[in-house]
C-alpha cells in the first residue's frame, strides 16, 4: 500500500512539473519518453551519463495538451519556470540572455514522443538583435561569425516561427542571398565577408517587416516565447497531423519543447557540424557512418547548399574530435543497446552532443544489427529478435534490381533511392502531382532534389523516392 501511494505522488509530481533541466542538474531520463519527447528524454539521458550536452530544460508533451485545451493558453506559473531554467543555463554557461555585451544563445526544438516529419525545424542562434549581434562581434572578436550568426537567425525565425516560408517552392530570403553573392562576386555563403553579413541581416529584417506587416521581434524574450509558441502550433499543422493519423499517434499525445545554450560550429576551421550512426544503417556493419561540415551550423547539412563530407575525412580534418566521436560512439551503444543516430556540433575543437535516437535501418542492417549485438553481448535473445520487426522482414522480400543484369547497363541518371528494393512508375515531379496520380490509380515515383515536410502526402502515396 505505501508503495502504491508513493508511485501516485511521483507521477503527480512529473505531471505537474512545467520545465526538467539538464546539464549540471539534470531531472530527466531516458524512461520519460512520454512527456520529454523522444528528443528531451535522450538529452536528459545523454546528460545524466555524463555526455558533452549543452545545458538546457524541456517543457513537457502535458504543457502542449494544456495549450489545446485552453484555446492555446498555457498553465499558471509557466513563465517562472522557464525563467528559472533559464537562469540555471545563464549560469553554467557565464552569459546572461539578453547581455548586449556578453549574450547568452539558444536553440530551440520540437520533440514529440515519436519522431514525427513535419513539426517546427530548429531554430538557431536565438537571443540576437542589433545590439546582442554586436556584442558577440566584440566578445569573440570576429564580427563575420556574429552576423553570420545573426543572418541566419532572422532567416529561420522568419520563416519557421512567423510563417513567411509557407509551401513556396522559393524561398524569399534564398533569393535574395544568391542576389547579395552576385552582387559582391561571392560564389558561396563563406565568401560574404562581415559587412557584407550585417547588411544581410538588415535586408533580411526588412524583408520579414514587409512581409508580415510588423517589426521584426526584437526582444530576445518575446523571441523565446514566440519560438515556444510555434512549436505547440506545429503539433496541429496539416502535415504533422496527416502523419500522426497515417501512424496512428493520438492527438493528445502533444510535443515537448527543448530549449539548449548554443554551440557553433560555424566559429572557424576547427569547427564542423554532423549527423552519425553508430552503425552502418544499409548494411549494419559496426562502423561510424555519417556526415560533417566544417565551419557550418545544423542546417547547412540538410539544406543541401554544401556537400558534406564522410565521417571518415574526419579523421584527417580533426583527429582529436575523430577519437572523441569514437569513444562517444561506443558509449551510445552500450548505454542505449541500439543503432543511435545522433547530431554533433565541434566548436573550436569541442565536442558537443545535440540529439540521439534509435536510428532508422533498411530490413538487412536491422538483422545483421540484432544478430552481432547478440553475440556481442548488448542484447539477449528475446531482445535481439524484437528488434527485427515484420517490416524489417518484408523488406528483405522486396524485389530488387539483379545486379548482374545491371553490370553491363548504361544509367540515365544516379540518384539516392529511398526505399528497401526496386519500384517502378510513372515521374512525378511535385508532392501534388504524385498525390493526384495515385488517386487516378496510377503507381508513381515521386522525384526531387532534396524531399522537404510538405512532400509529405506525396510521399506517402508514391510507390518509390528518387
Amino acid at each position: 500500500m505505501g508503495a502504491s501511494k508513493t508511485a501516485t505522488t511521483t507521477e503527480a509530481g512529473e505531471r505537474a512539473r512545467l520545465v526538467y533541466a539538464f546539464g549540471e542538474r539534470t531531472d530527466g531520463h531516458a524512461a520519460l519518453r512520454e512527456q520529454l519527447g523522444g528528443k528531451g528524454a535522450n538529452l536528459a539521458e545523454m546528460a545524466r551519463i555524463g555526455l558533452p550536452v549543452p545545458p538546457g530544460f524541456t517543457i513537457p508533451t502535458a504543457v502542449c495538451a494544456h495549450y489545446y485545451q485552453h484555446e492555446r493558453g498555457y498553465p499558471p506559473g509557466l513563465a517562472e519556470a522557464v525563467q528559472e531554467g533559464l537562469a540555471a543555463v545563464e549560469r553554467q554557461q557565464g552569459r546572461r540572455f539578453g547581455d548586449p555585451a556578453d549574450p547568452l544563445l539558444l536553440s530551440v526544438r520540437s520533440g514529440a514522443r515519436d519522431s514525427m516529419p513535419g513539426m517546427m525545424d530548429t531554430i538557431l542562434n536565438l537571443g540576437l538583435n542589433d545590439a546582442t549581434a554586436a556584442g558577440l562581434a566584440r566578445r569573440t572578436a570576429d564580427p563575420r561569425f556574429a552576423y553570420d550568426c545573426y543572418r541566419r537567425f532572422v532567416h529561420m525565425y522568419a520563416n519557421v516561427v512567423l510563417g513567411l516560408a509557407g509551401d513556396a517552392e522559393e524561398d524569399p530570403f534564398e533569393t535574395l542571398l544568391a542576389r547579395r553573392k552576385a552582387e559582391a562576386g561571392a560564389p558561396r555563403d563563406a565568401d560574404l565577408d562581415a559587412d557584407q553579413l550585417r547588411r544581410l541581416a538588415k535586408d533580411y529584417l526588412a524583408l520579414a517587416a514587409e512581409r508580415t506587416g510588423r517589426p521584426f521581434p526584437r526582444s530576445p524574450r518575446d523571441q523565446l516565447w514566440g519560438a515556444i509558441g510555434a512549436v505547440f502550433r506545429s503539433w496541429s499543422n496539416e502535415r504533422a497531423v496527416l502523419y500522426r493519423q497515417r501512424y496512428g499517434i493520438a492527438r493528445d499525445a502533444g510535443t515537448a519543447v527543448t530549449v539548449q545554450a548554443m554551440a557553433f560550429g560555424n566559429r572557424g576551421a576547427a569547427s564542423a557540424t554532423g549527423v552519425a550512426f553508430t552503425r552502418d544503417p544499409a548494411t549494419g556493419e559496426k562502423k561510424l557512418y555519417g556526415e560533417f561540415l566544417a565551419n557550418a551550423q545544423g542546417e547547412d547539412v540538410v539544406a543541401g547548399a554544401r556537400t558534406p563530407q564522410p565521417i571518415a575525412e574526419l579523421r584527417r580534418a580533426m583527429p582529436e574530435s575523430y577519437d572523441q566521436l569514437l569513444a562517444v560512439r561506443e558509449r551510445l551503444e552500450s548505454h542505449f543497446r541500439d543503432l543511435q543516430d545522433f547530431e554533433f556540433t565541434i566548436e573550436d575543437g569541442k565536442l558537443h552532443l545535440l540529439q540521439t535516437r534509435s536510428g532508422k535501418r533498411t530490413g538487412h542492417a536491422a538483422v545483421r544489427i540484432a544478430v552481432e549485438m547478440h553475440d556481442e553481448g548488448l542484447l539477449d535473445r528475446a531482445a535481439a529478435l524484437r528488434r527485427m520487426p515484420a517490416e524489417s522482414i518484408d523488406s528483405l522480400l522486396a524485389p530488387t534490381f539483379d545486379s548482374h543484369a545491371l553490370a553491363g547497363a548504361a544509367p540515365i541518371a544516379h540518384g539516392l533511392p529511398a526505399g528497401p528494393g526496386a519500384a517502378s512508375g510513372r515521374i512525378a515531379f511535385t508532392s501534388e502531382a504524385a498525390a493526384e496520380a495515385t488517386r487516378r490509380g496510377q503507381r508513381v515515383i515521386l522525384c526531387r532534389a532534396e524531399t522537404r515536410p510538405e512532400d509529405l502526402p506525396g510521399m506517402l502515396a508514391a510507390d518509390g523516392i528518387l
